[in-house]
């Protein structure tokens, strides 16, 4: 997967445009935990090649796309597996945008919907408004290409806003801004090549790109602007729809706002990494984001040997945030606005395990090194106490370093919420050695609180 930080669009020389003051706030640092929601027409097929078990040429990626919201590009590589079973689901004579007419979302409860999210533990969360389609999620005046006019007949992006806010936590927006299907003309994107070439990138299509993230922000306030795929070049310069005087308006109306790295410019807030496992601590910060699959659009090709069980979600978490990472985890609803139960079994089982745990990684930052090789450990930090995860408590103990002292109290976070100590035993030459409770020793990662050493 690429990295977006490294790409910085047109060469300004010393006449760039000026952008905002860089800068992640403490409450995006602090939130550790999101749900990204892809949900759009691709939810009607809900259909991508489950590639994730199996190995792909990378030469035929695009045409055997994991994502399934890729649906409206991959259904036009002729002879891709998403090509044949359209013709046999739909005929040949409906085209991906026909969909709009099948797509209702009726099971589509968004107060029940977004309370499913905020008890897995998020502290934020990101629903698609457009995705690379074309097809918005909110009444927009920029183009009847929308769920109020079309399908659902609904405002999806205000139902869930209103919720997530509601439920007390920050509400961020997706947005594709440099490629859009519904308004572009090109042959359909079959290498990494093509996925910059093919877009469009003329002055007509950045005021239109400008005009709808304009309106996102004017109606919904959002506290995170997470754009995907880059900016079209057109919008790069020094006029007032180009995305650094976008951005200057943005953060002058929400102060606390913070944005991502995927602009295609000089300028980003935090860093993402999509689908990659990270080995240290990244200095900046940064989101891992992945689906709960191997797509981000709901794949009903998937099923158990493709999903995250909730303790594989679990140590994902732990895993991101001992590297100073936020975890932006994505569900990805039916068409009807459910949450597939595969879905809804490991979101439980991570909201059950961060009501004990969760301050353990809420507000927490990276130890001076995020875990220890090969000792299946991990490390988080805050207000002077160290956090020490055991990720395969299975194993019964724990194995220290040096620096961690005999007679150091320890407090493991019990599985009933309850705190059970013990003190730390170690020796010059080999550290210490945590035992883990036997009541612990089934949990997907056990927790033990102790003084920071190196405090």
């Amino acid at each position: 997967m690429l990295n977006f930080e490294t790409r910085v669009g047109p060469d300004f020389g010393d006449n760039g445009p000026q952008y905002p003051a860089p800068g992640v706030p403490d409450w995006y640092r602090d939130a550790k935990l999101g749900f990204f929601v892809h949900w759009g027409l691709y939810s009607v097929p809900a259909w991508g090649t489950p590639t994730g078990t199996r190995d792909v040429p990378a030469e035929d990626a695009y045409m055997h796309h994991q994502y399934a919201e890729w649906y409206g590009n991959t259904v036009r590589i002729k002879g891709s597996p998403t090509w044949e079973r359209h013709q046999d689901v739909y005929g040949t004579g409906t085209n991906y945008e026909d969909l709009a007419e099948l797509w209702q979302a009726d099971a589509f409860d968004p107060k029940a919907f977004v309370g499913s999210l905020v008890d897995a533990g998020a502290r934020y969360i990101i629903p698609t408004t457009k995705h690379h389609e074309g097809f918005c999620l909110w009444d927009t005046e920029t183009t009847g290409f929308n769920a109020a006019k079309r399908g659902p007949k609904r405002d999806l992006i205000a139902e869930i806003a209103r919720e997530t806010r509601a439920a007390g936590q920050r509400f961020g927006v997706y947005f594709s801004g440099a490629l859009d299907w519904h308004v572009s003309d090109f042959p359909p994107i079959e290498s990494d090549t093509d996925l910059f070439r093919f877009r469009r990138n003329d002055e007509r299509f950045a005021r239109y790109s400008a005009a709808q993230l304009e309106e996102l922000i004017a109606r919904f306030d959002p506290d995170i602007l997470w754009n995907d795929i880059e900016w079209p070049d057109g919008g790069k310069g020094h006029e007032p729809y180009a995305v650094a005087a976008l951005l200057e308006r943005y953060l002058a109306r929400i102060p606390h706002g913070v944005v991502n790295d995927r602009w295609g410019v000089p300028y980003h807030g935090f860093v993402t990494r999509e689908y990659r496992e990270i080995d240290e601590i990244i200095e900046k910060p940064w989101e891992s984001t992945r689906g709960l699959g191997y797509s981000f659009g709901y794949n009903s090709e998937e099923g158990p040997e493709h999903t995250l069980s909730g303790d594989a979600l679990i140590r994902l978490l732990v895993d991101v945030v001992s590297k100073n990472g936020n975890l932006l985890i994505n569900v990805g609803p039916r068409a009807d606005g459910s949450i597939p139960e595969l879905q809804q079994q490991s979101m439980a089982a991570l909201g059950e395990w961060m009501r004990r745990n969760g301050d353990t990684i809420y507000g927490t930052r990276p130890w001076v090194r995020a875990g220890e090789a090969g000792k299946a450990v991990s490390y988080t930090r805050k207000d002077g106490s160290l956090f020490v995860h055991a990720v395969d408590p299975s194993q019964g103990e724990v194995a220290l370093p040096a620096e961690f002292a005999e007679g150091t109290a320890v407090h493991w976070l019990g599985a009933d919420g309850s705190a059970q100590a013990e003190v730390l035993a170690a020796t010059p030459s080999a550290g210490a050695r945590l035992v883990i409770p036997e009541s612990l020793r089934g949990s997907a990662v056990a927790v033990a609180a102790l003084a920071d050493p190196l405090a």
